[in-house]
């Protein structure tokens, strides 16, 4: 729904001040982000101008949003779209457009984002919950690339390349708690890279309320992080680490455990799931999740199986907001004030269109919000800027009119079940593209999934299959002299250094990165941390 604040607007009637003013808006936008909250977040964060100028404070607020809608133009070109449709106008220099942004600051968008990061939907919005819980997902995105400036360089720092040097932009990193439902956000931090994910989600932990089931990945399995998630009421759902070995209180008749993660009692359900392709290939994976649901009756494990691939949805969220918006592109600023307000105008951008794409969907009863498209979103909103529409229906309830008519008339098929490879482009290891990877590199449809519970601690690891083994053990292979290695001396476990310094290999960081691949892979037994054996003498 629209937003309204009751703050006082600046004039608006004819005259030199209703002309400095005009600028300012959205398009259909401009209902989610009225002038009066405008102005309110202005006041709140004194940013208001202190005499009137050809560029209110106001209107540089609209302006940066502006900047979100078109990543792929210079500040005068986006100025213009601003004012195609308006012939009263005034023009402006690049330079008052950089002198604007420089004194409203970062503040501002933040607060505006703020305001705007709630839930998107109600409680009867298809795909929004489990039982009487509103599912919620935590994730990182570190490849928002940023200007190869020394101010930026400083804060951010540079990623090694492991032969002396640095390699591409500087990165931030972002995080976000998202409501998988809409892919909305509730709340966003960001900063260096350096600083791990869970250090930056504990920052957000206070978003969370009784309402909500939190879904999560390897990266959020710590103890103390999950307790401070069950003292704000929520219930959580996450996968757990292959490595961690817990106490084993209580075996249920599914299969689940009962057990101790740190302070907390929680149930481990162990599966085996398997996923056959159209084209012969089966993909075997192993999951091992932890949650606060302790009641397998209420609960059952494949239900909660299933329920956790809705953490993904969070994935949707940086695709549209990498490559939807910004298209791919580095962001604009040169030094960590501008990085800061400009990354959170962007995240206000993002939420306005999700708040007009589930309204959209509203408006059709039973309609997902899955299938309203983001790109065709974006777009009209693009339009709507650029002809000045809807600029006075800012207080209308109604959803924005062409905006929903465009996402309404083409709505997103049904999902698809479909699989593909994870691959990244330009790697940064050498490593990055594994021989025993089975997943086809193309998107596949998937004929079956066959969901496999496993009772924890005597379940077994997935084994490659003979095709994609036969890839790597190849006579002379790297993997092919560990294990000659490994098997001379069955009864001893070996660390990374020890085996590179008898193979003579040198780099031993992806020499590292490749043991354990293997050893996930079933090749080689990890019977402790950092040792690996021959697999029959792993327990």
């Amino acid at each position: 729904m629209p937003f309204q604040c009751s703050a006082a607007p600046a004039p608006e009637g004819p005259g030199p001040a209703a002309d400095a003013f005009t600028a300012g808006h959205l398009g259909e936008l401009t209902r989610y982000v009225p002038f009066d909250l405008v102005d309110a977040v202005l006041a709140e964060t004194g940013r208001v101008q202190k005499r009137l100028r050809l560029l209110p404070s106001r209107v540089g607020v609209y302006f940066l949003l502006a900047l979100g809608l078109f990543p792929h133009l210079g500040y005068a070109r986006v100025w213009g779209m601003l004012t195609s449709a308006l012939p009263g106008a005034a023009r402006v220099s690049e330079k008052a457009l950089r002198d604007v942004r420089h004194r409203i600051g970062p503040k501002p968008v933040k607060l505006l984002f703020d305001t705007l990061a709630v839930p998107a939907a109600d409680p009867r919005t298809p795909g929004l919950r489990y039982r009487r819980w509103r599912t919620v997902a935590f994730d990182g995105c570190a490849s928002l690339h940023c200007p190869d400036s020394g101010r930026n360089c400083a804060w951010l720092g540079r990623a090694a390349t492991g032969r002396g040097g640095f390699h591409g932009y500087p990165c931030l990193q972002l995080m976000t708690l998202a409501e998988t439902g809409t892919r909305a956000l509730l709340g966003a931090v960001f900063g260096p890279r350096s600083t791990g994910e869970i250090t930056y989600a504990a920052r957000l932990v206070d978003r969370l309320d009784p309402d909500m089931l939190l879904l999560a990945d390897r990266a959020f399995d710590g103890g103390e992080f999950l307790a401070a998630v069950r003292t704000t009421g929520a219930q959580f759902l996450v996968r757990m680490r292959a490595g961690r070995r817990l106490p084993r209180l209580a075996v249920l008749p599914d299969g689940s455990i009962l057990t101790r993660l740190g302070r907390l009692d929680v149930r481990v359900v162990q599966a085996q799931v398997t996923t056959r392709l159209a084209d012969g290939t089966r993909v075997t994976g192993h999951y091992a999740l932890a949650t606060s649901l302790l009641d397998h009756r209420a609960h059952p494990t494949t239900e909660l199986i299933e329920l956790y691939h809705e953490r993904w949805e969070i994935e949707s969220s940086y695709l549209a907001l990498r490559h939807t918006l910004l298209r791919g592109r580095v962001l604009r600023s040169m030094d960590p004030a501008g990085l800061e307000q400009e990354l959170w105008s962007l995240l206000t951008l993002y939420q306005i269109l999700r708040h007009v794409m589930v309204d959209a969907a509203r408006s059709r009863p039973g309609l997902d919000p899955d299938r309203v498209s983001f790109t065709a979103a974006a777009a009209t909103a693009q339009a709507t800027v650029v002809r000045a529409a809807g600029i006075a229906d800012q207080h209308d309830p109604a959803p924005p009119r062409a905006i929903t008519t465009a996402v309404l008339a083409h709505p997103l098929p049904a999902r698809r079940a479909r699989l593909s490879a994870r691959k990244v482009k330009s790697p940064i290891s050498r490593y990055a593209g594994h021989p025993l990877e089975e997943r086809p590199l193309t998107s596949t449809r998937i004929t079956s999934i066959d969901i496999d519970v496993e009772n924890p601690g005597t379940a077994t690891r997935p084994e490659p299959s003979p095709a994609a083994q036969a890839k790597i053990m190849k006579p002379g292979s790297r993997v092919d002299r560990v294990f000659a290695l490994l098997g001379a001396t069955p009864g001893r476990s070996f660390t990374p250094s020890e085996l590179a310094r008898t193979l003579g290999i040198t780099n031993i960081n992806s020499f590292s990165v490749q043991l354990a691949t293997w050893a996930r892979r079933g090749l080689l037994g990890k019977p402790a941390r950092g040792r690996y054996t021959i697999p029959n003498n792993c327990p």
